[in-house]
């Protein structure tokens, strides 16, 4: 019966969904991913970025990391050998395509979650998919953003972090022989010490974990591009012609390349489930734009850039043959792929990438699981240490337990939330392209920043207490007042 929604869901329903709210938007928003491309440096290299405010609001780069910590995981690893197993080299392109498209539906996500966050009292934000439907779409809607909680605490707060948690265990143990209960009660004990400092102390620790493991693991796939770099064009050519069809060796033809590079495209960066918004929420910008921007370039970062290198790692080994690595599967192949270019060490080199990976995303799972209680009750302490009791508890005991069936379950709830916050998505565009443009307004004006004025945009239900701004920043809102039109 899992398998039955799943198909449906995944393979019908959200995919057209997913590809036409990307393709929508890219269209309607006038390329906004390409538009602004060398802006995502820009607004990452000024000062604002990572400067938090007087209220200890967290800086964009830090919302961008975390987010990445999320995005970042598996996928990256197991997901791409998975889509080159079954869908041939052709499945790359295809999952190149849908991130590029992907880095639109992300803007559209987080610039919302911006715009409709709240202001906590102790000098947060709270925001993402269920405030933007509640606030966004009326009281009428409030039953879909009730919804859209459950489902995230259900799939992100519990079920993906037991499966992570297994997938670390799993991993050590083969690459190293330790028992699974071993890394199980670590994994509980460290996280435990993070996640009761609060979403502060999470980015902190995200802040320099995500560094380490992204830059790492693409120092590594550079070294196996400079030892095979007469061989890229090759492998590149191998992609592009196994997309369309033109390369007789491929897994499956050129249907399956297309729905494995879509699929793992969209597993891997998430841009349409709502994840993402709820941490693109929590950074204090002056315009919602800005965090949409970098909270594209994350998707980019994702599938673009360790996507990639995983899949060149793979295809530029000697143990890629598509008529024997079927047999092969997911973070086995990988493995082999980096042991063939740089001896055995490569096989433990991935465990520890994929021990990263994981538990920074047990972080950033937490952190969405606690969101979507927020919505529910902001100030219940019991329900809150009770929930970071749970998570405790899951990291030791996922590790030890097969989790097929609980992995069945959470596809499907997270297939319900992706559809829920699409619908939000589409029937929000108007507000999107509004935000957007007088973001484009004030640019075209000669602003050096743009500033949000919340008082021209009343009627969205916004908070105006979550836009602040900063005296330092009142010198920048008034030369943006001066260059930006009537909202309306």
């Amino acid at each position: 019966m899992l398998d039955v929604i799943n198909d449906i869901l995944w393979g019908k329903i959200l995919i057209v969904l997913l590809i036409a709210v990307g393709i929508g938007f890219t269209l309607a928003s006038r390329f906004v991913q390409f538009r602004y491309f060398g802006r995502m440096f820009r607004i990452l290299s000024a000062s604002q970025a990572f400067r938090r405010d007087k209220h200890g609001h967290l800086s964009s780069f830090q919302a961008l990391l975390l987010s990445v910590a999320g995005r970042v995981g598996g996928g990256n690893i197991a997901g791409v050998a998975v889509a080159i197993t079954l869908g041939g080299p052709g499945a790359i392109f295809w999952m190149w395509v849908v991130g590029l498209m992907g880095m639109a539906t992300s803007y559209l996500e987080c610039t919302l979650a911006q715009t409709y966050k709240t202001a906590e009292p102790n000098g947060t934000y709270r925001g993402g998919p269920a405030y933007y439907i509640a606030r966004g779409l009326g009281s009428n809607w409030k039953w879909l953003a009730s919804l859209y909680s459950v489902l995230l605490l259900v799939t992100f707060g519990f079920g993906f972090t037991a499966l992570q948690s297994y997938a670390v265990a799993t991993s050590v143990d083969d690459a190293f022989g330790v028992p699974v209960l071993f890394t199980g009660v670590a994994m509980a004990i460290i996280v435990g010490l993070i996640i009761f400092g609060g979403v502060k102390r999470i980015a902190r620790v995200t802040e320099v974990l995500v560094p380490v493991m992204a830059v790492g693991y693409l120092l590594v796939a550079i070294v196996v591009l400079a030892l095979n770099v007469t061989r890229i064009p090759e492998v590149i050519m191998l992609i592009v012609n196994s997309a369309f069809g033109l390369e007789q060796a491929i897994g499956g033809g050129i249907g399956a390349a297309i729905m494995m590079g879509v699929k793992r495209g969209l597993f891997s960066n998430e841009a349409g489930l709502g994840s993402a918004p709820n941490v693109a929420a929590v950074a204090y910008v002056p315009h919602p734009a800005n965090q949409g921007i970098v909270q594209a370039f994350s998707v980019f970062i994702d599938t673009l850039i360790i996507c990639s290198a995983t899949a060149f790692t793979i295809l530029l080994s000697g143990i890629y043959d598509p008529a024997t690595t079927a047999d092969i599967g997911g973070v086995a192949l990988t493995q082999a792929a980096l042991a063939d270019h740089v001896g055995e060490w490569g096989r433990s080199f991935v465990s520890i990438a994929l021990l990263l990976f994981g538990f920074s995303t047990i972080l950033y799972n937490y952190y969405l699981g606690e969101n979507s209680l927020n919505f529910f009750s902001r100030q219940n302490v019991t329900l809150f240490n009770g929930f970071r009791v749970a998570i405790i508890a899951l990291c030791a005991w996922g590790a030890t337990t097969d989790l097929g069936t609980v992995f069945g379950f959470a596809d499907v709830t997270m297939g319900f939330l992706a559809l829920a916050n699409l619908i939000a998505l589409i029937m929000l565009f108007k507000p999107g392209l509004r935000v957007m443009r007088d973001f484009d307004a004030q640019i075209a004006a000669g602003a050096e920043q743009p500033i949000f004025d919340a008082s021209k945009f009343t009627d969205l239900d916004i908070d105006p207490a979550a836009w602040d701004i900063e005296p330092e920043d009142l010198q920048s809102r008034q030369r943006a007042a001066a260059a930006s039109p009537s909202s309306s």
